[in-house]
């Protein structure tokens, strides 16, 4: 893998090998930034790669993410409000905030 201060792999089918241990399906790894990262697949495998330069401090309320607390706040109001789309497949059920 690149090196990275910030990187992780998803496997999303298959399975992998890394540092001598076993990644199976549906599990993400993150790795320190500091190790050097070969990933070796052990069968047909799918994953996602992750990582990059940190993008800062982030602040968490509920399902939102962002870096600016402002932002959440209007999220918030938007989702009681309803001015998010609907999700599809899921029109019927309201979650309230």
């Amino acid at each position: 893998m690149p090196d990275a201060p910030e990187r992780a792999v998803y496997v999303a089918s298959g399975a992998l090998k890394a540092h001598g241990s076993e990644l199976p399906p549906h599990s993400m790894t993150v790795f320190a930034a500091e190790l050097s990262v070969c990933i070796t697949a052990i069968e047909y495998t799918r994953i996602a790669l992750i990582g990059g330069k940190p993008v800062g401090r982030r602040f968490i309320e509920w399902n939102f993410v962002s870096s600016l607390k402002e932002r959440i706040e209007h999220a918030k109001d938007d989702w009681r409000t309803g001015r998010f789309e609907k999700v599809v497949g899921d029109e019927e059920e309201f979650i309230p905030y």
